[in-house]
């Protein structure tokens, strides 16, 4: 019996050896199918820019809503030169709540999704209102149950037992929903044209507390033009960011990088610096690659070094 390898099997085997020695490499290197970058919030100034590239960030996503088209083409082309994207705008709280500001708002809007267009960014995050207040008594953030009417996305009740206390924040909460609809309904055109995304953000606004009804909301419009800006640290309180991922899932088009560290007893907290608080951020990185998300991973914080958060967004990143 032939015991020796011929020059023809040992060349076959070292290729399937080698084959699979690259494999486990590719594997080893990318563990996740899907692919994120580094961001910032700032104005998009060539020092800004320059700094952050430096840091090892790709981009920025611009708190300068105002800015005319024709001054972010310029700071287009500086980000681009520098091999840097502006990815976003930070549009903030709009009052589509409140008859008399309505129209201003829907206008501001429509201004800054043109100034969006004109840096290149793809995605404007805007909150259409926010409701609540000393005067109305709503559920602590760890009583809140809620359910919903499917069909007009109003709220039936959002704690167990006697709704009657809240239920002037009930009445606001399906006023806020009618009148948000409606006013981010007229801003899909602009949108449209503009190619910019109406990314919408519940940042702490006591509307939409809970990850189905988010996503209901946001899913209720049936347009790619409105799809939803998600805060990894906003909504710890309410509920686990891997719930709110897995709910919101295709919908989601940006993420903001925070941490929020909750009480012992898990009833409130504080925020603090991205993994400092009780993420649980390799689970939120295995939430992101099943839902398939590829795109944006932008700091929401202050108070550290550029490379201290860039190398803590390398480790989110990487799943750790």
């Amino acid at each position: 019996m032939q015991t020796g390898l011929t020059r023809r099997d040992f060349l076959a085997a070292s290729a399937a050896v080698g084959a699979s020695a690259a494999l486990a490499g590719r594997l080893a290197a990318a563990p996740w199918q899907t692919t994120l970058k580094k961001s910032l919030i700032g104005k998009p100034t060539v020092e800004t820019l320059t700094a952050w590239k430096e840091a090892g960030f790709h981009g920025i996503e611009s708190n300068d809503r105002g800015a005319a088209p024709e001054a972010a083409a310029e700071a287009r082309k500086t980000a681009e030169k520098l091999g840097m994207k502006i990815h976003a705008v930070l549009y903030g709280w709009a009052n589509f709540n409140q008859a008399d500001k309505v129209e201003g708002d829907v206008a501001s809007v429509a201004a800054s999704l043109r100034t969006c267009q004109a840096y290149g960014a793809d995605a404007l995050l805007l909150v259409p209102c926010r409701i609540g207040g000393k005067d109305m008594k709503m559920p602590e953030a760890w009583e809140f149950d809620i359910e919903f009417d499917e069909k007009t996305g109003h709220v039936r009740r959002v704690a167990q037992g006697d709704n009657a206390p809240f239920a002037a924040y009930i009445a606001a909460h399906n006023q806020a929903v009618d009148t948000s609809r409606a006013a981010v309904k007229r801003l899909i055109p602009t949108a449209e044209k503009c190619g910019v995304i109406i990314a919408l953000e519940n940042v702490w606004n006591n509307l939409w507390v809970k990850p189905a009804f988010f996503a209901h909301f946001v899913r209720s419009f049936d347009s790619p033009w409105v799809q939803a800006y998600f805060d990894i640290g906003n909504h710890v309180k309410y509920a686990p960011p891997q719930e709110w991922i897995k709910a919101l899932g295709k919908l989601i088009v940006k993420c903001h990088v925070k941490d929020f560290k909750l009480n012992p007893d898990g009833h409130g907290g504080k925020f603090v610096h991205p993994r400092d608080g009780s993420i649980d951020w390799p689970a939120v990185r295995k939430c992101l690659d099943e839902v398939g998300y590829n795109g944006w991973m932008t700091i929401e914080d202050g108070g550290l070094s550029l490379p201290e958060f860039s190398q803590r967004l390398d480790k989110i990143i990487a799943g750790e």
